[in-house]
């Protein structure tokens, strides 16, 4: 059975002064604006990178609470950090690196058996496995 959710962005206009939205199926973002300034020049606003950040983040911590919690180990507290970031590649750019940062307390866990459920996650979340997935396309144009 797949689990299936859906985001949708809507965009007007060219690179730098068009705008959009972003929209979650579940509307927890709800036509979020975002831009060339929001992506670019620090403007208020969500950008793909944010967002994508975000996702990976929340899948991380969750699948850690699970591979701390069959290992015996109930987390007090994960906190997550998914640094991603945007460079330049010839005449674009690409999401190079993702810094996934996470602070765990949890008791009677060592070091070394932290890490390696925090490696084992780091490579089998769902959202970790996504940036490796392949992806399909379906598009059509209108005529005008």
């Amino acid at each position: 059975m797949a689990i299936r959710k859906s985001a949708q962005a809507h965009w007007t206009g060219g690179i730098k002064s068009g705008h959009g939205t972003i929209s979650t199926e579940s509307l927890s973002l709800k036509d979020q604006p975002y831009g060339f300034n929001t992506r670019f020049e620090g403007k208020p606003g969500t950008n793909p990178e944010e967002l994508a950040g975000a996702a990976l983040a929340g899948c991380y911590a969750m699948a850690l609470s699970l591979a701390l919690e069959n290992a015996g180990h109930v987390a007090k507290q994960i906190d997550a950090k998914a640094i991603v970031s945007l460079d330049k590649a010839g005449e674009g750019f690409e999401v190079k690196h993702i810094a996934l940062e996470v602070h765990v307390s949890a008791p009677d866990l060592d070091q070394e058996k932290f890490m390696q459920l925090a490696n084992t996650t780091k490579e089998n979340c769902p959202i970790s496995k996504l940036f490796r997935a392949d992806i399909t396309l379906s598009a059509r144009l209108d005529p005008s």
